[in-house]
């Protein structure tokens, strides 16, 4: 090879390296940052987020997605599928929950037929516009070219058809119960769609509206397995309807207005208001512009387009849930189907969403961001309880029985703690009371073994309910977020001293032999044998080494009972340092959160589920916070990516999505109800947080890249600060913060008692 080949190629490579690594410093339009279709690259067995590719405006009514799976499958969309069944009014929250107001619509050509299967065109995803606000795909079997853009409530669709007698548009309303009604003096077809995964009343329907711009050649009608031409009504276990056009080429497209109501079709009718006097392409800028706007509320500059293009896909995905579930009367007044009662009632409804995820940070992300959102959202959770008598912990569209914990008390305390001033408030807390006192009616609402917990301050491994260990935990830390509330709101001293005694039940399950928590047998012994390793059993999808950190409120406890702060430490460096083992006996298979925990050489750090993912930031409590800032890179290295397998496991409505976040940011909420960050290491090299009090956050951090993870110096509005946490009611008066990073440790900064974050064992309050 010569010489100066040799140097040409060195140089080209040089190039191409720096390109990769070029930081982008001028973002423009976010939206053009977000793909959809990261996570969509799942299975049953292997989760890379578990996500579909939401085609809505930030936490809208409807969603709309592309469908790839058959009628009912969870997994609706999947990233490797080379067919497309029609495009989806969807309400789902995860597969696991899968969906409830669900319609879907199909263009054909030439193929008149309401098989799923048989109507199926194969489409390419270089021939695929998948964006928040808008969804383009060309199906190839019909030569046709399908778009859709939503609103809160409704969505326009355009369907390019090349020139035919025979264009067809198919509506399906699924099977469990619908109806449809062709009216063809109004170009319109109105109908309802009942199937649903359950957490509804008996009354349940999606009632929606359809008009197109074009009359209907003919129609034909769908019942159950029979096809039949010119009929213009029915309703039976399963139905739908198929529309014919006549198209006289892709610029003269089939336009069509759709929008839906959980109260009913004359409901469904005004909501097609959102379309009033508005052409598609319209539509479709200010679903630009929304999404812009509330994007754009935290800019980023300085990193690595894909780093750009991770964090505003992850903030697309925090915007979503949980979804408004209200709609707006003739006289334009907020009101909703209660999911809980079956009645139309005044005032804001919102669902699908889980608390077990996202309290840990999705919430306290809206907190800050957008408060005014979660305004809202608290009185929506007041009418829960006023309606349904209790608090839901997972909200699909009604109370779900899944997952532990009475994580409602931190969603609420968090709120009133971060400034969120809800009217509701003395309703709220007497849910949260209620709740942490009592079982409900499913063992997810209210407390499963509360009685057990009342008494002994845990509830006991052999009394047959399952979790114990984590419900255990998690009612402590609850309990802590009610103090904290009780505290805030002037409650009296008995409330206020119950719930902070309480607060140190996770104490119970401590296994001083082990070093890690334990199930507990009603006569106080500890359960035996003991594998830390065993999945689910006395822990919720993850083992003791998972759970043993679900002490938010007392990290300064828990490393006294482990020995103190070096005993603290290596116990979290064992997490990494021990091999992915695990026993599954429990499921009797591995579970996809165990195969995504031992995949990706982390040792037993499962980040793509929740009960472990504010582990990496614990070291600031023991004076290493240098080790955070190298876990906390790390993952956001390792674990997130914009690509359809970007995740490292559910996504899980926005709590996934809003820990990386959080984490480019530099800070994080290990403890939701306290007045806290806890810092970690910020990703780019400026971020300006748009506040909506008018404040802003600016953050600059010098010297930074992939190599240089480490604080070397932190200045809070230009004064040398040691902590390891900030403080929000700080933030958001406007706040500078200036990183200046370094490839190696700082070991002397954050290392003292008094610069670390909020423990109740140690707070002089």
């Amino acid at each position: 090879m010569k010489p100066k080949f040799i140097f040409t190629l060195i140089t080209f490579v040089s190039f191409v390296s720096a390109s990769f690594a070029q930081r982008i410093q001028n973002v423009g339009k976010p939206v053009d940052y977000v793909s959809t279709l990261v996570g969509t690259q799942s299975t049953y067995f292997l989760s890379s987020g578990n996500t579909y590719p939401a085609v809505a405006v930030p936490w809208g009514m409807n969603f709309w997605s592309p469908q790839t799976g058959k009628m009912g499958d969870g997994w609706m969309y999947s990233y490797t599928a080379e067919k497309i069944r029609g495009i989806k009014q969807t309400h789902q929250p995860s597969p696991w929950m899968n969906d409830y107001g669900q319609f879907s619509i199909m263009a054909m050509v030439d193929n008149k037929t309401f098989d799923q299967d048989k109507r199926a065109s194969y489409f390419s995803h270089k021939a695929e516009v998948a964006k928040p606000h808008y969804y383009s795909v060309y199906l190839a079997d019909y030569d046709t070219n399908v778009e859709v853009t939503p609103t809160e409530r409704a969505a326009y669709f355009r369907f390019s058809f090349p020139k035919t007698d025979k264009a067809y548009v198919l509506i399906d309303a699924f099977d469990k119960g619908s109806y449809v009604e062709i009216i063809p003096k109004e170009n319109k077809i109105i109908g309802y769609t009942t199937k649903n995964s359950g957490g509804v009343p008996e009354n349940f329907k999606n009632y929606f509206v359809l008009e197109f711009n074009k009359p209907f050649q003919n129609v034909s009608t769908f019942s159950d397995s029979v096809l039949q031409d010119g009929r213009f009504m029915v309703k039976a276990d399963h139905v739908g309807a198929i529309l014919e056009f006549k198209t006289s080429g892709k610029n003269d497209p089939v336009l069509l207005k759709v929008a839906s109501s959980f109260i009913s079709h004359n409901q469904a009718s005004l909501n097609l208001r959102e379309l009033n006097n508005l052409t598609f392409d319209q539509v479709k800028q200010k679903g630009e512009d929304i999404w812009n706007k509330e994007l754009g509320k935290i800019e980023v500059e300085g990193g690595t387009i894909d780093q750009i293009r991770t964090f505003y896909s992850c903030l697309y995905r925090s915007l979503l849930f949980p979804r408004m579930f209200y709609e707006y009367d003739a006289n334009n007044q907020v009101v909703h189907y209660s999911p809980y009662n079956g009645k139309v009632l005044p005032g804001y409804m919102f669902t699908d969403t889980g608390f077990w995820d996202t309290f840990r940070c999705l919430f306290p992300f809206l907190n800050l961001m957008y408060p005014e959102m979660n305004l809202k959202m608290q009185e929506g959770l007041a009418n829960a309880y006023r309606e349904g008598g209790w608090l839901p912990e997972w909200a699909s569209p009604g109370y779900r029985d899944i997952m532990v914990g009475n994580n409602s008390a931190s969603v609420v305390a968090d709120a009133w703690i971060k400034g969120v001033r809800s009217k509701d408030i003395e309703t709220l807390y007497e849910a949260v009371v209620k709740g942490s006192k009592n079982a409900g009616p499913l063992r997810a609402v209210g407390r499963a073994g509360a009685n057990y917990y009342n008494e002994l301050g845990y509830v006991p491994y052999d009394v047959n309910i399952h979790e114990n260990v984590a419900r255990s935990l998690e009612y402590a830390y609850d309990d802590f977020a009610i103090y904290q509330l009780a505290k805030s709101i002037g409650k009296g001293k008995e409330d206020i001293e119950f719930y902070k005694n309480r607060a140190y039940n996770y104490q119970k399950l401590f296994d001083a032999q082990n070093g890690l928590m334990r199930g507990k047998l009603q006569n106080g012994t500890f359960q035996s044998p003991f594998n830390p390793f065993k999945w689910g059993d006395a822990f919720t999808e993850g083992n003791s080494w998972h759970y043993s950190w679900s002490v938010f409120q007392d990290f300064a406890g828990l490393s006294k009972l482990l020995g103190g702060n070096k005993a603290f430490e290596n116990k979290l460096d064992s997490v990494f340092i021990l091999p992915p083992i695990f026993d599954d006996s429990y499921y009797g298979f591995p579970i996809h959160e165990i195969r995504e925990m031992q995949i990706v050489n982390m040792g037993q750090y499962a980040h793509g589920n929740q009960p472990i993912q504010h582990m990496t930031y614990l070291y600031n409590y023991a004076g290493a916070p240098w080790k955070s800032q190298y876990w906390v890179r790390e993952t956001m290295d390792k674990m997130y990516s914009p690509n359809p397998d970007g995740y490292c496991g559910d996504e899980d409505n926005g709590q996934t999505s809003a820990w990386y976040v959080f984490s480019a940011l530099g800070f994080y909420p290990v403890t939701p109800a306290v007045d806290e960050y806890v810092i970690g290491s910020p990703l780019f090299d400026k971020v300006i947080l748009h506040l909506e009090n008018g404040n802003t956050i600016q953050i600059q951090s010098v010297n930074n890249d992939s190599e240089n993870r480490y604080i070397k110096s932190l200045q809070l509005n230009g004064k040398n600060y040691s902590k390891n946490y900030l403080k929000h009611s700080e933030l958001i008066k406007g706040a500078k913060l200036n990183f200046t990073m370094d490839k190696v440790p700082n070991k002397s900064r954050g290392t003292s008692a008094a610069d670390f974050p909020y423990s109740i064992s140690t707070s002089k309050n």
